[in-house]
C-alpha cells in the first residue's frame, strides 16, 4: 500500500489535479485533503463510504480548528498591510503557507488509519480502480456538503485514474 502523503503529493503535481482541488475547495467548499484521501482508498481497492462519516468528523475539526484559520491568515497577508511592509510581511505570508500544508499533511495522518477500518470493505474484482475513485469521490463530497459539484468530481476523477 502506498502512502498517503506520498500518493497525494504524487498525484498533486499532475495537470490539472491541483486547479481542480483548489477550484473544488474555493468555489464549491469541498476539502482538498478529504478528498485526496477519498480518491487514494479507491486507488488502493477500498469503499470509503463505511468510514465516511468518521473521515468528515476528523477533517471537519482539524480543518476548522487549524487549517482555515492559517489559510485566512495566509490568504490576508496576500495584500498590503502598511506601507513599506512587504519585506517582512511575503517572509511570513511563507511561513503560513508551509505551516499551512504543514497542517494538510497532519490532517492526512489522522485520515490514513481509517483505510485499516475501511479495508474490511475491499471491493470485488467487478469494479476498477476507476469506478472506486469516482465513487469515493461522490460518497465523500456528499457527506462533505450539500453542494454537489457532480462534473467537477467527475473530472478530478478521470485527472486520478
Amino acid at each position: 500500500m502506498t502512502g498517503l502523503w506520498s500518493w497525494a503529493v504524487g498525484v498533486y503535481g499532475r495537470v490539472p489535479v491541483a486547479a481542480l482541488c483548489l477550484d473544488l475547495q474555493d468555489a464549491d467548499g469541498q476539502n482538498v485533503p478529504l478528498l485526496l484521501w477519498a480518491a487514494w482508498l479507491g486507488h488502493e481497492g477500498i469503499v470509503a463510504a463505511p468510514v465516511a462519516a468518521d473521515a468528515v468528523l476528523i477533517t471537519r475539526q482539524w480543518s476548522d480548528s487549524v487549517i482555515v484559520p492559517l489559510r485566512l491568515m495566509r490568504r490576508r497577508l496576500k495584500s498590503v498591510v502598511s506601507e513599506a511592509d512587504e519585506a517582512v510581511r511575503l517572509p511570513l505570508r511563507e511561513k503560513i503557507k508551509s505551516a499551512e500544508l504543514e497542517a494538510e499533511r497532519a490532517l492526512m495522518h489522522l485520515l490514513e488509519p481509517l483505510s485499516l477500518t475501511a479495508g474490511d470493505a475491499k471491493t470485488d474484482t467487478n469494479h476498477t480502480i476507476s469506478d472506486l475513485i469516482s465513487d469515493n469521490l461522490l460518497a465523500i463530497a456528499a457527506a462533505w456538503s450539500q453542494k454537489m459539484p457532480y462534473q467537477k468530481l467527475r473530472l478530478l476523477s478521470q485527472a486520478l485514474s
